[in-house]
Parts: C-alpha cells; sequence; structure tokens
C-alpha cells in the first residue's frame, strides 16, 4: 500500500525580515497604485508597472490561463476595468510577504463599492524593486478569464 503525506507550513526562518522603510515604501506605491485606479488612470496604472506584465487568472468554467501584456494591451484591457466611471470607493488590507529588499509578494483583501453595490475580491501581486522603484510584474486574481480577450 502506498501513502503520501503533504504538509504545508510556514518556514522556522521568514527569511528576509522587511524594515520599516520596506513596508513604508510599498505603502507609498499602492497609495499611488489605487489613487490612479480611483481616478480611472489606467496610464498612471502602467508607469508603475514592469512589462511585459504577467496576469494569472480562472474564467467563470474554473479553467485557469497567465498571459504576458505589454504596455499597450495592459492599456486595452485595463481599460475597461478601470475607465468604468461611476461612484467608486475601495477598502483595502494588504499583507507583503518580501523574499529580499527588492522582490515582494502582496496579498490583498478588499472590497469595492460601485454606485453602491459592494464587491469582495482577493487578490496578489509581484512586485519587484527596479532602479529603486518598485514596479508591479505579476497580476493574480481570479474571474477575468472571461473577459481578457
Amino acid at each position: 500500500m502506498t501513502q503520501a503525506r503533504s504538509q504545508i507550513v510556514p518556514p522556522a526562518d521568514p527569511g528576509y525580515a522587511p524594515t520599516e522603510a520596506d513596508l513604508a515604501a510599498l505603502a507609498d506605491w499602492f497609495r499611488r497604485y489605487d489613487a490612479y485606479a480611483a481616478a480611472g488612470d489606467v496610464a498612471g496604472t502602467a508607469s508603475l508597472a514592469m512589462f511585459p506584465l504577467n496576469t494569472v487568472t480562472d474564467d467563470s468554467s474554473g479553467e485557469g490561463s497567465a498571459r504576458q501584456l505589454d504596455r499597450a494591451e495592459y492599456l486595452r484591457v485595463m481599460g475597461g476595468a478601470l475607465g468604468g466611471g461611476g461612484d467608486l470607493t475601495m477598502d483595502s488590507t494588504r499583507t507583503p510577504y518580501l523574499l529580499t529588499p527588492s522582490l515582494a509578494v502582496v496579498f490583498t483583501e478588499a472590497e469595492f463599492t460601485i454606485d453602491g453595490q459592494p464587491q469582495r475580491v482577493r487578490y496578489a501581486d509581484v512586485l519587484v524593486k527596479v532602479g529603486g522603484e518598485w514596479r508591479f510584474q505579476t497580476m493574480i486574481q481570479g474571474g477575468w478569464g472571461d473577459h481578457a480577450g
């Protein structure tokens, strides 16, 4: 009889421990991104990206996908998502995991209210520090596969 066991446990040594300055720089980056997003400024959000940008999602049938977007494709795809207008409020809680001083995975729990209709979402971003500035390089969020074509 064959048996397999698997566990997922937190690392005994978390590796790189972020400094207050690291966390402040990430918080500032997200404040800028959120301000651009709330204003529907897709070009502004693109200015914070590292292209080609990886996107990972799934569709309504549960089929996962991943693709790379150049700047022009990002502007097209995100233009529909951010350019909708209407009354928008956002409330986000972010948990960053810094792998090194220049690599971070950030998990976000958010609630968006658009014209009075709340929507809760969970997503993750991979950020890379280039030239002393954070850039988002990978966006991971379920449910975009039906709209990404």
